[in-house]
């Protein structure tokens, strides 16, 4: 039952895994767009705000989006879904984004890092959060410029940007006096704080595989504790290039980026550096989970063996006398008494006694 149990527990960990591989074809010349998956359209979001308030657009189409750029504020423009390369191509034309920045975006999963253009920033982050007690990792690509802004999500099923929207519908803090760049900065602060209920949550499964590895030692413990370090890996290759790629923007000498803007990233970049240690500490004690339960095995190993051992040792001189009385020579001394089998028993359950009483005393058992 428990192998069932494990091999039911491995099929459903290897299927929530998503594929995500590199879709260029070698030989390919560089700026090709490649569809992510199959062919699908794209869902456009747009907001447009200034000092006097925000206009949104849930679900527009390209020419729409473009039109809704105008000077005198920000525009936001979120584009869900990688399977339409039209529309980032019609993106990159009007903003002039780049064409390999172009095909960094669909070519899924790259490092996160900042490039710097002529005329805008180029960021890719990764998020990550919990769906159904898995880790769904996506990538987020980020272009601003002067007065704009575009992100494009992997899937369109949600992201961690809710409440940067809400503060722009309400107008809070200086998120409509500043420009693009304290947008961008909004972004990749919401990203960063999207760490930590997934950081949160993998430190009370550590306690609950901690607990497991100790009093329930099965082979599932061990399946979940390895699951459990690779997703930490993962989580550890987003955060750990987030926090360089902080530090270059808060260091960029650029006109896209105002001084304003770098005192509110060293703010996240502490955020980030805070994020990294503490993954850097679960992975540390996942290791120490590991080694508890490989500890917690060898102990029970050892008393199975040592009880072993001692049943063995106790029927070794129990063999040895019935192997003599066993024996079919005609002239033997005890075979024709007539107490000579209850002497024999007698005989080997003294000495059986007589090693346990030795046995602890010595406190071997």
């Amino acid at each position: 039952m428990a192998v069932d149990r494990l091999k039911r527990r491995l099929s459903a960990g290897l299927g929530t895994r998503r594929s995500r591989v590199a879709r260029v074809r070698p030989g390919a010349p560089p700026g090709t767009l490649v569809a992510a998956g199959a062919p699908t359209p794209a869902r456009i979001s747009v907001l447009a705000y200034n000092r006097e308030g925000a206009t949104e657009r849930p679900d527009v189409g390209v020419d729409d989006a473009l039109a809704a750029v105008a000077p005198g504020g920000v525009t936001w423009i979120n584009v869900d879904g990688l399977g339409d390369p039209g529309v980032l191509a019609r993106l990159g034309e009007r903003f002039g984004l780049h064409p390999l920045a172009l095909e960094d975006v669909l070519n899924v999963p790259q490092r996160p890092k900042v490039e710097r253009y002529d005329k805008h920033m180029f960021v890719v982050l990764r998020t990550m959060r919990l769906a159904d007690g898995e880790v769904a990792e996506e990538q987020v690509s980020l272009f601003f410029g002067a007065g704009w802004l575009i992100t494009v999500q992997e899937r369109p099923d949600g992201d961690c940007f809710g409440v940067v929207r809400e503060a722009i519908r309400q107008g809070r803090g200086r998120v409509r006096e500043a420009g693009a760049d304290y947008l961008a900065y909004l972004i990749i602060d919401s990203v960063v704080d999207a760490y930590f209920p997934v950081i949160e949550q993998f430190g009370e499964r550590i306690q609950h595989l901690e607990s497991a590895a100790i009093d329930d030692p099965n082979p599932i413990v061990l399946v979940q504790m390895q699951r459990l370090r690779h997703q930490l890996l993962t989580l550890r290759r987003a955060v750990w290039p987030m926090r360089e790629e902080i530090g270059i923007l808060q260091r960029e000498e650029s006109d896209l980026v105002a001084p304003e803007t770098r005192i509110f990233l060293r703010d996240v970049y502490d955020h980030a550096v805070q994020a990294l240690e503490i993954v850097e500490s679960l992975r540390e004690t996942a290791v120490s989970v590991m080694e508890v339960y490989l500890s917690v095995q060898n102990q029970r190993l050892n008393e199975i063996m040592k009880v072993l051992t001692v049943i063995a040792t106790l029927f070794i001189p129990l063999t040895t006398i019935a192997s003599i009385y066993g024996m079919n020579f005609k002239h033997m001394p005890e075979l024709e008494w007539r107490y000579g089998y209850a002497w024999a028993l007698g005989l080997m359950l003294v000495t059986a006694l007589a090693m346990l009483g030795f046995f602890k005393r010595k406190g071997w058992w």
